[in-house]
C-alpha cells in the first residue's frame, strides 16, 4: 500500500496491471535542460503534469509548448497538462533547467483525442473549515470540465489549507460497483509536504468494526488505495499536497461510499457537497 519515496530513475512507480490497483498507472520522470523521455501505455489513458518546470509535448502529431511552468515546488504555481489517448506514444521534452513530471493513468480501451489544459482550464473547489480541522483545496486538472474528452481518467491535487488537519473525510471507500451507492474506482496518491520535513498519516480501515492500519507518510510517498476507508491527515505545523489519480472500471464519475458510523459528518463540514459532486 505505501510506497516510500526512492529514486525511481523514471521507471512507473505503480505499473499497468498492477495486482492491487489494476486499473491505475503513476511514474514520475525527471528531466534536465533539453532532455526528453517518450512513453507508451497500451490499455491506459494517461496525462502528463509537471509537478516542477517545463516541458514541450508532442502526442498525436500534435506539439503542445509550454507546458507546466511551476518553480521550485508544487504550491508555486498551477498545474497544466496534456492528455494522452489510450496506447499513444507520447513524447516530453525539458524547457526549463530541471522539470519533476507525473505521469498519470487509467486503465481504457477507448481512443479519444490529445489536448491541453492550461491553468486557466483548472476546476477549483475549496470547502470545509479550520474549525472542523478539513479545510481543502482541491484543483482539478482532468475533471469535470472535461469529461466529454476522457474515458475512466480522473486527476486532481488536494492541498490541505493552513497547517495542519485532515482530508478524505469523513472516511469513505469506493472499492465495489454497486450503483446508486458506490462505484469502484483504483486510486494512487503522491504526497509533498511544506516544509519538506513534513509528515503526516494515511488511514486504511478495510472492514466496519475492525481495526485498520495507520502509515506514516511523508514528502514523496506514494499510497495505493485498493480497498477500504482512507481518511488521511497532516501533522500540525506542515502543509500537505497530494496529487490524485482515479481510474474507474464502469465509468468515470466517482461515487463515493461514506463509513455509515461517520456519514452524519457529511452535514457539518461546509461545501463538502459541493465537493463531491465534481468527481465526475
Amino acid at each position: 500500500m505505501h510506497i516510500p519515496p526512492f529514486d525511481n530513475r523514471n521507471e512507473p512507480i505503480v505499473d499497468a496491471n498492477d495486482p492491487r490497483v489494476p486499473l491505475v498507472y503513476f511514474n514520475i520522470v525527471k528531466l534536465g535542460d533539453g532532455e526528453r523521455f517518450s512513453y507508451s501505455v497500451p490499455g491506459y489513458e494517461t496525462c502528463i503534469v509537471p509537478a516542477t518546470g517545463t516541458v514541450d509535448v508532442s502526442v498525436g502529431g500534435l506539439i503542445f509548448e509550454g507546458i507546466g511552468g511551476r518553480g521550485v515546488d508544487v504550491w508555486d504555481g498551477e498545474p497544466e497538462s496534456v492528455y494522452v489517448p489510450s496506447g499513444v506514444e507520447a513524447e516530453f521534452q525539458c524547457s526549463s533547467a530541471t522539470a519533476e513530471v507525473f505521469v498519470a493513468g487509467a486503465r481504457s480501451d477507448d481512443t479519444r483525442e490529445p489536448f491541453e489544459v492550461r491553468a486557466s482550464d483548472i476546476d477549483l473547489v475549496q470547502y470545509g473549515s479550520d474549525d472542523t480541522k478539513t479545510h481543502r483545496k482541491i484543483k482539478h486538472i482532468i475533471g469535470q470540465k472535461q469529461a466529454d474528452r476522457v474515458s475512466r481518467l480522473l486527476v486532481s491535487e488536494l492541498f490541505t489549507v493552513g497547517a495542519g488537519g485532515w482530508s478524505g473525510f469523513p472516511p469513505h471507500k469506493h472499492d465495489t460497483d454497486r450503483l446508486p451507492e458506490e462505484t469502484r474506482h483504483d486510486e494512487v496518491y503522491n504526497f509533498r509536504f511544506r516544509p519538506s520535513h513534513g509528515m503526516g498519516m494515511q488511514l486504511l480501515q478495510r472492514e466496519d468494526g475492525k481495526v485498520g492500519d495507520a502509515v506514516h507518510i511523508v514528502d514523496g510517498s506514494t499510497i495505493m488505495i485498493d480497498k477500504g476507508y482512507h481518511p488521511c491527515v497532516a501533522a500540525p505545523g506542515y502543509e500537505m499536497y497530494y496529487f490524485t489519480i482515479l481510474g474507474g472500471l464502469s465509468q468515470r464519475p466517482l461515487v463515493q461510499y461514506f463509513q455509515p458510523v461517520h456519514a452524519y459528518q457529511v452535514e457539518t463540514i461546509p461545501g463538502i457537497k459541493d465537493m463531491i459532486a465534481k468527481f465526475k
